[in-house]
């Protein structure tokens, strides 16, 4: 509203955004999981996961979290998480888990962290990868297809999963005392309304990866699998009104999104990139990537991961430029540092979640990030380093 109070933009140019394609293929991703949600595929993973992990409440919460964890590349990492802790719960309760104890922060902390990581690896697990690639294409012309982000931050997804789960372990180390009842419910071949749903799902998949070739925009491609799942009966209104995060998808996405393309056609982007831009000259691409890795992670501790990104690459993006160095190296920066959100409870969604049922307090998350973020930061580091340079990112 202050946009277009303050006359930085006008009406049409400030609300577009809301509804910016971006936006519309979150929603889709938001509408896929509830339709896993409904027809048990969610549950069938879980149990899945469940049958494997036996009863070491170790090798379990291990199994669960690196699963879910890269499970959140293909799926919104939030939705990841719930799975993980609704499939936890009854088995913690039924062994006497306390809250508080090492044992529950170990096994309430691994899945958040873990999801927040793999979330990076598609375009999918999370918007601040979807703004990230989105406003590089803005600014720049230049894109990153849906198969490239997943060529490019995938194995960085594959290794901070597992590195994440690590971390916890050593810093909240479980009672081995602890056993978990056998599992030997039986839930069924799959139904029908599970087979349809996996197959427009993943069509809409197939589309995304193919994007390249056909030019059709993920936001068409999702909406056509939307209305596929409900024309199929798969969903009705009533289950997308009632479960999707109407504010997290339309007021978080889009007024982050508002802010950022403001920040470009406003010219602050660039008057910031040439006040920092000093500091960094002649530094070459590591010292830009360190520093906005750094500054994208902690900023992004104070709010959505889709406003961090959206505020951020427009003052970097020229910065690179500016540098020489190739502006899909901050882009890609950007979206995958700010999945290590791990700092404080309301620094993501997946935090949220787990701390909301009361197993662990803020205190004990911020104590795990203080040591979790330098090491995963680290590992992004050595990521892009080595297999960017191979691929000639870099």
């Amino acid at each position: 509203v202050f946009l277009i109070l303050l006359k930085i933009g006008d009406t049409k140019e400030v609300w577009a955004p809301y509804m910016h394609p971006v936006v519309v293929f979150i929603m889709c991703c938001l509408i896929f999981a509830i339709a896993l949600e409904k027809t048990g595929i969610t549950k069938r993973l879980g149990y899945f996961i469940i049958k494997r992990a036996g009863t070491s409440v170790v090798k379990f919460t291990f199994i669960i979290s690196i699963s879910l964890g890269l499970a959140s590349s293909f799926m919104h990492d939030a939705a990841a998480c719930a799975i993980g802790i609704v499939t936890m719960l009854p088995l913690m309760r039924a062994v006497g888990i306390e809250p508080n104890t090492n044992t529950a922060k170990f096994m309430m902390l691994s899945l958040p962290f873990a999801c927040s990581c793999g979330g990076m690896g598609t375009l999918v697990g999370g918007g601040r990868c979807m703004v990230s690639a989105a406003f590089l294409k803005e600014f720049t012309g230049i894109e990153i297809t849906f198969l490239e982000w997943i060529k490019f931050a995938m194995p960085a997804a594959i290794i901070t999963v597992p590195v994440a789960v690590l971390v916890v372990y050593f810093v909240f180390r479980p009672d081995p005392k602890f056993k978990l009842p056998e599992f030997d419910e039986d839930l069924g071949p799959l139904t029908s309304m599970e087979k349809i749903t996996i197959t427009i799902i993943a069509l809409c998949f197939l589309c995304w990866l193919t994007k390249g070739l056909h030019g059709i925009h993920y936001s068409v491609t999702g909406m056509l699998g939307v209305s596929a799942l409900t024309l199929a009966g798969v969903l009705k209104w009533e289950d997308i009104n009632d479960n999707l995060e109407w504010g997290t998808a339309l007021f978080i996405f889009g007024g982050g999104i508002s802010l950022g393309l403001a920040m470009g056609y406003s010219g602050a982007a660039d008057y910031f990139a040439h006040l920092f831009f000093p500091l960094i000259q002649g530094k070459g691409w590591i010292v830009l990537f360190i520093g906005v890795a750094v500054f994208g992670a902690l900023v992004t501790n104070a709010m959505a991961n889709v406003a961090a990104a959206a505020l951020i690459l427009p003052i970097v993006i020229p910065m690179a430029m500016l540098e020489g160095v190739d502006p899909r190296v901050l882009a890609l920066c950007l979206g995958t540092a700010t999945s290590f959100a791990m700092l404080l409870v309301i620094g993501c969604p997946p935090n949220a979640i787990a701390y909301s049922y009361r197993y662990f307090k803020a205190s004990d998350l911020t104590k795990l990030g203080l040591v979790a973020t330098p090491v995963l930061l680290i590992v992004l580091i050595i990521v892009a380093t080595t297999w960017w340079k191979i691929l000639g990112l870099v």
